[in-house]
């Protein structure tokens, strides 16, 4: 199982269960993708998996992110590394 996904009130919290790579990122993007469509909620949190994570997962949560923007929705990236936030800031604008 690549995600898991709860929904509370108006919010969606996806995780992601390990790092991705090059083989699991666009399912995991296109599984984000269909809830956030699916469910249309008011705020999105990605609980990232521990430790540095991989481009490929940074990629994902970047995908995420900007489908969330186009929809107006507001994503929060949880459970990762400062280098991760920090990574995730710089390219979500």
């Amino acid at each position: 199982m690549l995600i898991s996904h709860r929904v509370e009130g108006t919010a969606l919290h996806v995780t992601l269960h390990h790092h991705l790579d090059i083989t699991t990122r666009a399912a995991a993007a296109l599984a984000i993708a269909d809830l956030v469509h699916t469910h249309r909620p008011h705020h999105v949190t990605v609980q990232a998996p521990a430790g540095d994570p991989t481009p490929a997962t940074i990629s994902t949560v970047l995908r995420a992110h900007h489908t969330c923007k186009a929809l107006g929705i507001p994503l929060e990236l949880t459970g990762s590394t400062t280098a991760a936030q920090r990574l995730f800031a710089a390219n979500a604008g």
